[in-house]
């Protein structure tokens, strides 16, 4: 099995991958392409890694998995201070050295940033997962702490795109800083006018939170293409997202989904290099190959 994890700032979203039941026995690596358990807890960056391993190990064993039959992990973290917690709970806990997206590691997708470094682990995640499930030119929106929408090219190419303040934070704002509106559910009402303080406060957020997603989408398109495939993820990917008349997909799963194939393709591009290895190493006491330029050494 693989187990991937996003962390981002607020929640970590969690899941656990099972190879499907008609794999080839013979395959160069296993596929991991059926998503068998997935969690959303609370990041905590005060926890220790046996707090951290005796979560993942509860939340395993409620859905009656083994942590012994987790043969790779990856991992997409925007919380820097946690990374190291996580990499001892792996391997203390899981006995596997997790893979960490961060530059060096193969993702597939040339970033067009104009320094690649500073672009969100999980925002490159996502843009893997969407051109190779939707094709592009497209555009996602997470909706997490803060909204991203990142935009990939017809060729597969991370061109950027636009970050804004999550509605959570929105929220968190106005009732700070206002000394009579209280703390509200963020929830699409009823109706757009509100007859009490609650209704027009959630009308507020909802409708004044989905303007400003259609309007950045439609300035997108414009600069894209019309032909341009817009989808959401994230927590609140579902209720923002089925509101826009832009976004056409809503995929809860897609940083998952981004995880599991960067994954796939560090663990063959491993595979293959070891495998190349192997047969071009020269039998022991043989005579030199002329035609291998390691034989001049």
């Amino acid at each position: 099995m693989l187990f991937v994890l996003d962390v981002g700032n607020t929640n970590t979203v969690l899941g656990v991958f099972g190879t499907a039941e008609t794999a080839a026995a013979d395959q160069a690596a296993p596929r991991y392409d059926r998503l068998v358990a997935h969690w959303r807890v609370a990041t905590r960056q005060g926890s220790t890694v046996d707090e951290y391993g005796v979560l993942f190990r509860n939340l395993f064993s409620m859905a009656s998995l083994e942590a012994s039959g987790i043969h790779g992990i990856v991992i997409s973290s925007v919380v820097p201070p946690l990374d190291p917690v996580l990499r001892q709970v792996c391997e203390r806990y899981f006995n596997t050295k997790p893979l960490l997206i961060e530059p060096g590691v193969k993702t597939g997708m040339p970033v067009h940033y104009d320094n690649p470094a500073e672009v969100g682990a999980d925002r490159i995640v996502n843009a893997v997962a969407a051109f190779e499930k939707y094709g592009g030119p497209c555009v996602i929106v997470d909706f997490g702490t803060a909204t991203t929408f990142d935009c990939v090219s017809a060729k597969g190419e991370y061109l950027g795109g636009v970050i804004c303040p999550g509605i959570g934070i929105s929220a968190d704002a106005l009732f700070q800083r206002t000394a009579r509106l209280p703390r509200v559910e963020i929830r699409k009402p009823a109706r757009v006018i509100g007859t009490n303080t609650v209704g027009s406060l959630q009308s507020g957020l909802y409708y004044g939170y989905l303007g400003l997603v259609d309007g950045i989408l439609e300035r997108l398109l414009a600069e894209m293409g019309k032909e341009t495939k817009v989808l959401a993820t994230g927590g609140l990917g579902p209720m923002i997202g089925t509101g826009s008349k832009y976004i056409k997909n809503v995929d809860d799963f897609l940083t998952l989904e981004g995880l599991r194939i960067i994954w796939e393709r560090n663990v063959q591009k491993t595979l293959s290099s070891s495998a190349s290895k192997a047969v071009a190493k020269p039998i022991r006491g043989g005579a030199a190959n002329p035609s291998d330029p390691r034989s001049a050494h």
